[in-house]
């Protein structure tokens, strides 16, 4: 078996794995569990995460200085014995979190190892006026190729990196359905459906607004929040700030769901709401979800979010922390139902037209093939 894949281009993928769980750990697991990515080509792969959960993202402990260092011998001891055409990086954008990537990408290029970087996340125009960060991105970016989820991105890296240098592939998640799903959705009111953990940014007091405003004006829906509590808004703090607007009655916080109780948030839910404005959004999966499940998505206009939800015709794309923009695209939903329909209906036909996993895999192995073949 051993020299059958002798002939194929030797790619070393260094990238986050779940746990902890986010998008980017998510399409690690699915670029390692990839028939057609490992058939394609002869790949090794190293984990990235020393982090042992979410909020330690980017914080930097002793215990973990010494797994990075333990992490940098264990990739050049893979880079010398494997002799790869390709190394693949999922770094970060910024932080404390990007200069461990520095270190893991200029040390590869100093054992002249041809580098892709693949970013799930965005930020380097936040941090580039610091002279720190400035002087990184110069040579981190010298020499390498780089791999966006939406052309929509690259404004955040054009500082450093040339266009020619940029491929664009964007996100797939896996199929739920092995046929096209129905859903019978007659509920005596509209069910709304928000998916993320609870973080400010990701938009959960914008639509608790949007949702006084709403009851104000005499509409009775309702509306579950389902994710993890954070350091930042826990369910008491939530339940806080559904009693101050008088939402008790309409506003349930559901806490974490997996697997069949997620799906059955999505089934139950008449139109989904992601009003986010997180400054590393890049490419909600969580809007992919909501697609396969034909709901009318309303979202706003961060990141790569224009190229999953097309305004107008899968739902809606609202302005950054305006609730009464969010309120008013809800209120037309919640008004027509056939258009709630309609909108689910495109949303599900676009998801199959661009964003499944397959597609996903075809386009990366393109993307990588062309890269290996670069001189």
């Amino acid at each position: 078996m051993g020299n059958m894949k002798q002939d194929l281009p030797r790619i070393l993928f260094i990238m986050h794995m779940p746990p902890p769980v986010h998008g980017a750990a998510m399409v690690g697991k699915y670029i390692h569990n990839s028939r057609l990515v490992n058939e394609a080509f002869d790949c090794r792969y190293i984990n990235l995460a020393t982090a042992a959960n979410l909020e330690d993202i980017g914080k930097v402990r002793l215990s973990k200085l010494t797994d990075f260092s333990r992490l940098l011998g264990r990739i050049r001891a893979e880079y010398r014995s494997f002799r790869p055409d390709l190394v693949y990086v999922t770094p970060n954008a910024g932080g404390g979190a990007f200069l461990k990537d520095f270190v893991v990408v200029q040390m590869l290029k100093s054992l002249g190892a041809r580098v892709v970087v693949h970013y799930h996340n965005k930020g380097v125009s936040n941090y580039q006026q610091k002279p720190l960060f400035d002087f990184c991105y110069k040579r981190f970016f010298k020499g390498v190729k780089v791999i966006l989820l939406s052309e929509l991105l690259y404004s955040d890296f054009s500082r450093y990196v040339a266009r020619k240098d940029v491929e664009i592939c964007a996100n797939g998640i896996p199929e739920l359905f092995a046929k096209e799903p129905a859903f019978l959705r007659k509920h005596e009111k509209v069910n709304i459906l928000f998916l993320s953990n609870l973080i400010a940014s990701k938009g959960v007091y914008v639509l608790l607004d949007a949702l006084q405003i709403l009851k104000k004006q005499g509409y009775a829906v309702s509306c579950t929040f389902v994710g993890g509590e954070t350091q930042e808004i826990s369910a008491a703090t939530f339940a806080q700030a559904v009693a101050q607007r008088h939402l008790d009655e309409s506003v349930v916080y559901a806490g974490s769901k997996y697997g069949e109780a997620k799906a059955a948030c999505f089934e139950k839910a008449d139109i989904f709401v992601f009003p986010t404005f997180y400054h590393n959004e890049s490419f909600p999966l969580v809007n992919l979800e909501a697609m396969q499940y034909k709901l009318p998505v309303v979202s706003t206009d961060e990141g790569g979010i224009r190229d999953i939800v097309e305004d107008g015709v899968t739902g809606f794309i609202v302005p950054k922390e305006d609730a009464a923009a969010l309120a008013e695209k809800i209120a037309i939903l919640v008004d027509d139902e056939g258009l709630r329909g309609k909108m689910g209906e495109a949303g599900y036909k676009r998801y199959k037209e661009l964003f499944t996993l397959p597609i996903f895999e075809t386009h990366f192995v393109q993307t990588l093939r062309k890269m290996c073949a670069q001189e």
